[in-house]
């Protein structure tokens, strides 16, 4: 199954659906998707929750831990540090895009831009996933 296929079938189960997440991009090296910003997702004053974006930010994160990993293994997320940068408002789309720091065997680092589309920066997620086998 392709990376894409398989990533969109781990979100339709899963709690980031709520956000309407779009993947745009999934390859072992990057993923990316991009995010509606709604009333249903804002806190006062119509700006993106920080949970939202984490909740972002972790499913890319692990996503792209989970296409990296060896065979019946699977990820938990360790550690998350998120740098709020900007406000995204709503009526804005939100584009996240997930790289790698490090790529161990038992632990990943992966950091996630999430930018505005005209490319202003609104968090960066630094997290580490832990490799179970």
């Amino acid at each position: 199954m392709e990376p894409m296929d398989l990533l969109q079938r781990v979100l339709d189960g899963m709690f980031p659906k709520v956000l309407n997440l779009r993947l745009i991009e999934a390859s072992t090296d990057r993923v990316s998707a991009e995010m509606d910003v709604t009333p249903e997702v804002c806190t006062t004053g119509s700006v993106l929750h920080g949970g939202a974006i984490m909740t972002l930010a972790d499913f890319l994160g692990a996503s792209a831990t989970f296409l990296n990993l060896p065979k019946n293994a699977n990820t938990t997320t360790l550690e998350s540090k998120t740098n709020f940068i900007g406000a995204a408002r709503v009526g804005e789309t939100v584009v996240a895009t997930c790289e790698p720091v490090h790529k161990g065997g038992r632990t990943q680092v992966w950091r996630t831009t999430i930018m505005q589309a005209d490319g202003k920066p609104v968090a960066i997620v630094t997290q580490t996933q832990m490799v179970l086998e």
